[in-house]
C-alpha cells in the first residue's frame, strides 16, 4: 500500500476498532446484567484501495472530496438475532454521545429490489490524532443472522456477475430472501421462549463452569 494511503485510511482504522470495542462492550453489559443482548457480535472493515479508487472513478470523487463524499471506506456490521433487535440497537446508537448519525436507510421494512435487508446508519465519528481531533464518516450496517447469510451469498454472486444476473439466479435471489425473512418472522413469533431457552442454558453452563 502506498504511504498516503496508508496514511490516509489510519483514522479509519482506529474509528473501527474503537467502535468494535465499544460495541462488544454493550454486549457484555447485557450479558452481566442477564439481560438479553440485541447484539449477537460485530465485524469491522476498511474498503480496500482498490475498492476506493474503483468506486472513486465510478462516482466521480475526487481525492479532496473523498472524505465527505464517501461514506463506506470504515465499515461496521452488527449481527442480531431478532429483527426487533434491528431496532434496539439503532435507539442505543441514537442514545450515544460519541457519534452523530447524520443518514438512516431502514431496508429492512423497505427492502431493496434485490431482496436485500439492513438497516445503515451514517455516523460521524471523532478520531482523537497526533494533530488533533479528525472526525470520521462511517457506515454501520445492522441485520439479522439470515438477514446477513443472504447479503454474503449475494456479494459473491454479484462479484462473479457484476450485478447482470442470470434471469433464473435473480428470481431465485429474491425468492430465498424472502425465504430468510420469513423465517426472521417466524423466529420472533418465539422470540420469548427462545430467548427463556437461552437464559436456561447459560444459566447451566455457568453451573457447570
Amino acid at each position: 500500500m502506498e504511504k498516503k494511503w496508508e496514511n490516509f485510511l489510519t483514522p479509519y482504522a482506529q474509528a473501527v476498532d474503537e467502535l468494535k470495542v465499544k460495541l462488544k462492550g454493550i454486549r457484555k453489559q447485557f450479558n452481566e446484567e442477564k439481560k438479553h443482548a440485541p447484539i449477537e457480535f460485530v465485524t469491522g472493515r476498511i474498503k480496500p484501495v482498490e475498492s476506493i479508487k474503483e468506486k472513486q472513478l465510478r462516482r466521480h470523487i475526487t481525492m479532496e472530496n473523498l472524505e465527505d463524499e464517501m461514506e463506506d471506506i470504515a465499515g461496521l456490521r452488527i449481527m442480531c438475532q431478532f429483527v426487533e433487535d434491528i431496532y434496539d440497537v439503532v435507539e442505543l446508537l441514537r442514545q450515544r454521545n460519541d457519534l452523530v448519525i447524520v443518514e438512516e436507510r431502514d431496508y429492512v421494512t423497505h427492502r431493496k429490489p434485490s431482496g436485500y435487508r439492513s438497516y445503515h446508519l451514517i455516523c460521524k465519528y471523532p478520531v482523537q490524532m497526533m494533530n488533533g481531533e479528525k472526525q470520521i464518516l462511517i457506515e454501520i450496517q445492522i441485520r439479522t443472522l439470515s438477514m446477513n447469510f443472504w447479503a454474503t451469498i449475494e456479494h459473491s454472486l454479484n462479484y462473479k456477475y457484476q450485478g447482470e444476473y442470470p434471469e433464473e439466479i435473480k428470481a431465485r435471489l429474491i425468492s430465498a430472501a424472502e425465504s430468510a425473512f420469513r423465517l426472521d418472522e417466524e423466529m420472533s413469533q418465539i422470540r420469548s421462549e427462545i430467548k427463556e431457552a437461552q437464559q436456561y442454558y447459560s444459566y447451566g453452563e455457568r453451573r457447570k463452569n
